[in-house]
């Protein structure tokens, strides 16, 4: 039986479809995302010029977060008695496991003391 001859697929062709396919961009995309990144570092020269962002890594003291440990060392500092631990839970609203851990890290840094058994001061 003699064979058919199929349409004749041109090389542009081919190479559109595998491009299209496997999502490989083309020179025109490629040249979009250049464009598009210097525009982005035109930006950030500019912002760092008038002094807009800050530089990476650096953070202002006047604005640091209060942190767990902060608020209850200082409820336990503003106690001249000491702090019970439900005294303590109930002004910071913590639970209980993260308090117990809380406690345990000041009193080994030597921020607090126990009084007695349930009773913190500060060091």
């Amino acid at each position: 039986m003699p064979t058919r001859k199929g349409k004749t697929i041109s090389f542009d062709a081919m190479v559109k479809f595998f491009m299209q396919n496997y999502n490989i961009p083309t020179k025109k995309d490629v040249d979009k995302v250049m464009a598009k990144l210097d525009r982005l570092e035109n930006l950030v020269e500019a912002a760092m010029a008038s002094g807009g962002y800050p530089v990476k890594g650096h953070v202002d003291p006047s604005k640091t977060a209060v942190t767990a440990v902060d608020m209850v060392f200082d409820a336990i500092k503003r106690s001249r008695q000491g702090l019970r631990f439900s005294d303590i839970q109930a002004k910071t609203g913590f639970g209980d496991k993260k308090i117990r851990n809380i406690i345990f890290r000041l009193n080994k840094t030597g921020k607090i003391k126990r009084k007695s058994r349930g009773i913190y001061m500060a060091a």
